[in-house]
């Protein structure tokens, strides 16, 4: 596996009718608890659907559209539906260019969103989690440009008890032991997502049958194998067993049992909040 060290370089108001629409939407948003919520594209989900209505109506000038934050519970999630470019604030300089598809896997593009508000026009856009260097990069993209979704699923990554666990609307359902970075390359902690997934050619390779490749990036590589130094939630082929589950001996990623792995992506998908804790 090729390494390379990181370099320390800089890495007008609304007609009143459509904002009266956008108020009641906001407020039947914040009226439905968690478990209102639970299919994976929040297809009925009223909470989801009062999501979408705050976003496709016209709004107070700079007024925030409340949105629930990722957790435990799951997030929302934005879907692109046509390139966009994800900016430091809604209309401000250009951070990235989302396009409709992953970089590697071509999966449609589902960005974390968390956070959403209207501009000076009264037009909204949704903050969503970029994957970009530096960790935690987040970017505005305007709501036209996206349809909301809800995943119910949430990964949580405790580093001290080398341990992974998935929640599916706040309720654990799975639980591993991981292999996670040594001490000389951490995983990063943070808020992140999956952004893509990916099935290896050979699942006799070094990361077994595929990844889930994260919006975090090693904070002492920017290389992995000629790769752009991306963490991934990976399983274990025959070269990594050497190093046993449960140990801290990894350059960043997060191994886990191939069978977790497996089970993983058949459910978690691109947006999928992942957070990774001491």
């Amino acid at each position: 596996m090729i390494r390379r060290a990181l370099s320390t370089g800089a890495g007008r108001g609304p007609h009143p009718r459509a904002a009266a629409a956008a108020a009641l939407a906001v407020a039947a948003l914040a009226a439905v608890p968690p478990s209102a919520a639970s299919a994976a594209d929040g297809g009925g989900a009223a909470e989801t659907q009062a999501l979408r209505a705050a976003l496709a109506a016209p709004g107070t000038p700079g007024a925030a559209i409340r949105v629930r934050r990722p957790g435990a519970s799951g997030a929302f999630v934005a879907k692109l539906l046509e390139p966009a470019v994800a900016r430091a604030r809604p209309g401000g300089r250009a951070v990235w260019r989302a396009g409709v598809r992953t970089r590697y896997a071509g999966q449609a593009t589902r960005l974390t969103i968390d956070g959403a508000r209207y501009d000076d026009r009264g037009r909204a856009w949704v903050r969503v989690l970029l994957p970009v260097r530096p960790n935690g990069t987040r970017g505005w993209l305007p709501a036209a440009s996206v349809r909301a979704e809800r995943s119910p699923w949430a990964v949580r990554v405790r580093l001290g008890a080398r341990e992974l666990r998935v929640l599916r609307d706040g309720r654990l359902v799975r639980r591993a032991r991981v292999v996670v970075g040594a001490p000389a390359t951490p995983t990063p902690r943070g808020t992140f997502a999956v952004y893509e997934t990916t099935h290896q050619r050979d699942p006799g390779g070094f990361i077994g049958p595929g990844a889930l490749h994260l919006t975090a990036y090693s904070n002492v590589l920017d290389d992995y194998g000629g790769g752009p130094g991306v963490v991934a939630i990976h399983g274990r082929g025959p070269a990594a067993l050497g190093d046993p589950l449960g140990s801290a001996r990894s350059h960043g990623c997060v191994r886990v049992d191939n069978r977790t792995l497996r089970w993983l992506r058949a459910r978690l998908g691109p947006g999928t909040v992942v957070r990774i804790s001491r």
